[in-house]
């Protein structure tokens, strides 16, 4: 499509952690998705360390490519914050101290029970003319300006704090913006998202082939992380097409089955605990070489004090001994990392508990540790509903470190307790 005819954007992130190795830019993809909702094709990514001169030249590189510039980072009060003056230099617009800016950001202080120091007054200096945004979450106000026929908007890096003033302070500008041009066409977009879980990137694709009809607008996306393969769809809003974007999300949803464990912002862990909430279930774990992070991810869903009883982290075989119950014989006769030790860490900590259902994993996450027959990656999942409704699987996970074993360890075992709430409910 032409830029003559099309919204087109570029987010600039803002740091130096950034381009080092200590950061990561997660806050463009969720401008991207914001974006496309209001009709602006998202075109270019930039990321740019703490020097002013180059900030600078990127800012005006950025204002001759696209007709929306979405800056976030380095709206602190330290001296490596330097988006403010870059803006200001690149436009020309001279940097003030706003009242506005500098009253809320000292009620929210005195809010804490502290006041500015003298490097946080920086942070309401604002470019004359810019809308100052809120920040609900913390100090830093950001601010939008329109500059040459092209819509700046700067939000501090942090997500908590960027996403909701993108929301209530950026679109709002944005798209009043927008009205006001109306020389180019905004097409709104919408994306459909579905969440998978234990099976490989290749495995997805073959199962989607042929999915779109030929010269369809609508995109197909599949994208593999260490947790899930995610697909999305994504498409005018108002295109005429032989189907529509639900009609071929539910023919997705279809042919990939019972792999698809959630749309949209769905988790995995959240997931889990509404079916748990819906069967009126409750769940105990026994952790081992997963540290506690399935616990950590199940409480981090509001409520889960509700059906989350408890955790132990039975990291030695000593700890499997005494928490558990499990038979010393038994681990010197399987190994630690074994489907019948699994199975009775599970039967342990629900016997314990005297809860619905208890969850174990046990494995080896590396780089040590492994033996001929039992490698790094190898992992064992048991899972307890009492009597006669007990299970294991066998997991061998590769190709990742430590940490990538770890989370799809976790993301493995709540997904085979996810797979057996859903036959529990249609029982």
């Amino acid at each position: 499509m032409s830029k003559t005819k099309v919204w087109t954007a570029e987010t600039i992130a803002i740091g130096s952690e950034l381009l080092l190795g200590g950061r990561m830019d997660t806050n463009s993809l969720f401008i991207a998705d914001r974006l496309a909702a209001c009709g602006v094709e998202l075109r270019y990514k930039t990321i740019v360390g703490d020097d002013l001169s180059d900030i600078v030249a990127v800012l005006k590189t950025a204002a001759r490519r696209a007709r929306v510039v979405i800056i976030t980072g380095g709206l602190g009060p330290t001296v490596d914050d330097l988006t403010r003056e870059a803006v200001a230099q690149a436009t020309g617009h001279r940097l003030g101290r706003r009242k506005a800016a500098l009253d809320e950001m000292t009620a929210r202080l005195a809010a804490w029970g502290r006041t500015p120091t003298k490097a946080q007054f920086r942070q309401a200096m604002i470019p004359a003319g810019a809308a100052i945004l809120s920040n609900p979450v913390g100090t830093a106000p950001g601010f939008a300006l329109n500059w040459k026929g092209t819509f700046f908007a700067a939000l501090p890096g942090v997500p908590r704090e960027m996403e909701p003033m993108f929301l209530d302070g950026v679109s709002p500008h944005l798209q009043a913006w927008m009205s006001s041009q109306k020389a180019i066409h905004a097409t709104p977009m919408i994306r459909l998202v579905l969440h998978t879980s234990g099976v490989p990137e290749s495995v997805v694709d073959q199962k989607l082939t042929g999915l779109l009809p030929k010269g369809s607008a609508i995109q197909l996306g599949i994208y593999a992380s260490p947790l899930e393969v995610m697909v999305s769809l994504t498409g005018p809003e108002t295109a005429p097409e032989p189907v529509t974007m639900t009609q071929l999300c539910d023919d997705a949803r279809t042919r990939l089955g019972d792999i698809v464990y959630g749309e949209a912002d769905d988790t995995m862990e959240s997931v889990v605990g509404r079916l748990l909430t819906e069967r009126q279930m409750t769940l105990a774990l026994a952790e081992s070489c997963t540290g506690g992070l399935i616990g950590h991810r199940l409480t981090q869903v509001p409520g889960s004090s509700a059906y989350v009883d408890r955790g132990i982290i039975s990291y030695s075989n000593r700890a499997k001994v005494d928490l558990l119950g499990v038979s010393a014989e038994l681990i010197a006769r399987h190994g630690a990392v074994s489907a019948e030790v699994a199975a009775a860490m599970a039967r342990g900590i629900r016997e314990r508990s005297g809860v619905s259902v208890g969850l174990s994993v046990t494995g080896i996450a590396g780089p040590g540790g492994a033996t001929e027959t039992k490698p790094v990656g190898l992992v064992y999942v048991g899972l307890d509903g009492g009597p006669g409704d007990a299970m294991t699987k066998e997991f061998r996970f590769h190709g990742g470190d430590r940490a990538v074993i770890k989370q799809r360890s976790s993301q493995a075992a709540l997904d085979l307790l996810r797979r057996w709430l859903i036959k529990k409910g249609c029982r």
